[in-house]
C-alpha cells in the first residue's frame, strides 16, 4: 500500500486548507484511515480518523473545525480544515490500517503552517 498526501501549505489564522491522501496498491481491507500530526518538539497525535468508511473520530482540539471524509471508490481520505489556528501548525501524516496485513501504512507527510 502506498499513500500520497497533498494539500498542505501556508495559511493565515482563520483560514482553511484541505488535505487529501490517495491510497494505491493493495487497498482492499483498509478499514481505518486518517491523519496524525506532529508539531516541532511534540509527540505525534491523532487528528481524525474514519473507520469502516463511516465512524469518525476527532481530537478534541479540532472538533467542529475539521471534517474527515473518505471516498472508497477513489481510495482517498480528505481532511477539510477550517478556522485554522497557529497551534494547528504541524506536519500532517495520513495513514491507513490494513485489516488483513495487520499493519499501518504511512504517507510522506505534508506541512501545514498557520500564521497569526
Amino acid at each position: 500500500v502506498q499513500l500520497q498526501a497533498s494539500g498542505g501549505g501556508l495559511v493565515q489564522a482563520g483560514g482553511s486548507l484541505r488535505l487529501s491522501c490517495a491510497a494505491s496498491g493493495s487497498t482492499l481491507n483498509l478499514f481505518n484511515m486518517g491523519w496524525y500530526r506532529q508539531a516541532p518538539g511534540k509527540q505525534r497525535e491523532l487528528v481524525a480518523n474514519i473507520i469502516s468508511g463511516s465512524s469518525q473520530n476527532y481530537a478534541n482540539s479540532v472538533k467542529g473545525r475539521f471534517t474527515i471524509s473518505r471516498d472508497n471508490a477513489k481510495n482517498t481520505v480528505t481532511l477539510q480544515m477550517s478556522s485554522l489556528k497557529p497551534e494547528d501548525t504541524a506536519v500532517y501524516y495520513c495513514y491507513a490500517r490494513h485489516g488483513v496485513l495487520l499493519r499501518d501504512f504511512w504517507g510522506q507527510g505534508t506541512q501545514v503552517t498557520v500564521s497569526s
